[in-house]
């Protein structure tokens, strides 16, 4: 039996931002052996964005890794590594006057996140750039998210969860299923290499990991927004406790909160974007495609 998404990231480690509860159907996807058994399902380049008229668009999807090709290719699950690369195209792509970074992804690693925050913000320093949740943008999509010009929301889209979790396992009783009886060992000077869960030296370590990637998300989020650093835990909590930070919010609390700019269904969204920002087309070419229709018309009467 072939393993889950789940099982390979768990098995991979490391610190995520990542809202599990909304997670969960992409979590249990099959993870896609196939493709490595099969070249030509990698073959090219990935589609990582769209263009029409001066307007392009970058879907951001499924679960965020820093740079699984086979994800990317195979699922069509955005990379930070793909966003950054993207972001450079955008940014010197003299056709293009403004970008939409459409967002429908629980969050991700947050490991190789900050390569693509970093381009995200240096293309919005060139062109207007404008997330659209649809319908979610949360963890790591919010991250991201937080670096556009304008966050739009669609009506029931949710965007939040902003903060860090790890995974660990700690040995508290010798044999299990197996017999075997499993230890953890690390050179003199690791100890915080792996920390113990089971042990308070262990918990305060792992604590010390999360809240340091949590502060920069943080900061992230703090200078994407325009909200002061010193306020937004208060403004991310879900009681009088700054502590109680990490839920995800509808629209209108999000729009309450400043984490978002507006809510607008997509269909209006886009047809906003394109008036502002995808260039007529030129009366040649217009009049090209208008001949070329009339003889397909002709041709269809004969």
């Amino acid at each position: 039996m072939g393993r889950t998404v789940r099982e390979v990231l768990a098995a991979g480690g490391g610190l995520m931002a990542l809202d599990t509860a909304r997670a969960a159907d992409l979590l249990a996807t099959a993870w896609p052996a196939a493709a490595a058994a099969e070249p030509q399902a990698l073959a090219g380049d990935p589609a990582r964005y769209t263009r029409e008229r001066g307007l392009a668009v970058m879907p951001v999807r499924g679960l965020l890794t820093p740079n699984s090709a086979l994800l990317e290719r195979y699922l069509g699950w955005a990379t930070y590594r793909g966003i950054a690369e993207a972001c450079a195209e955008l940014a010197a792509d003299a056709a293009v006057s403004a970008v939409v970074v459409e967002f429908d992804t629980p969050g991700g690693y947050t490991l190789g996140i900050e390569d693509a925050v970093t381009a995200l913000r240096d293309l919005a320093a060139v062109k207007p750039v404008h997330a659209l949740a649809a319908p979610l943008a949360a963890s790591a999509g919010y991250w991201l998210a937080s670096q556009a010009r304008e966050l739009v929301m669609t009506p029931g889209a949710a965007v939040g969860s902003i903060g860090v979790a790890v995974t660990a396992a700690a040995n508290v009783a010798p044999g299990a299923a197996s017999g075997v009886q499993l230890f953890d060992f690390t050179s003199r000077h690791a100890r915080a290499k792996w920390p113990d869960p089971a042990t308070e030296d262990g918990k305060a370590e792992i604590r010390r990991g999360l809240d340091r990637t949590e502060a920069r998300f943080h900061a992230a989020v703090a200078e994407g927004r325009g909200i002061a650093p010193e306020d937004l835990a208060a403004r991310l909590s879900v009681s009088d406790d700054p502590e109680d930070g990490g839920a995800v919010f509808d629209p209108a609390e999000a729009l309450a909160r400043g984490l978002a700019d507006r809510i607008e269904t997509r269909a209006a969204f886009y047809a906003r974007l394109r008036a502002a920002h995808a260039r007529a087309p030129r009366k040649g070419l217009a009049r090209g495609a208008r001949a070329l229709a009339a003889a397909a018309r002709a041709k269809a009467r004969l």
